[in-house]
């Protein structure tokens, strides 16, 4: 016999929408990004010689949506 009260799957949770705690954590973790993703963007770009397809903006933001989870769920 099985027993499932020990070990049950756990059922999706929902999230609540982000709050202004959120945001603040996302603006700060998107600033202090920023400038790496600026000098790697410049630096692919010298490298290869032509324009990366996803600029600086688009890269720092990427990693402030990635970083930004794992303090509040994490």
């Amino acid at each position: 016999m099985t027993d499932f009260t020990s070990d049950t799957p756990r059922l999706a949770e929902r999230s609540a929408p982000p709050t202004r705690e959120y945001y603040a954590y996302f603006g700060l973790i998107f600033l202090a990004t920023l400038p790496l993703s600026t000098l790697t963007w410049l630096l692919s770009a010298a490298r290869r010689m032509e324009i990366p397809s996803k600029g600086p903006i688009s890269k720092a933001w990427s990693q402030a949506r990635i970083i930004t989870p794992h303090i509040f769920h994490g």
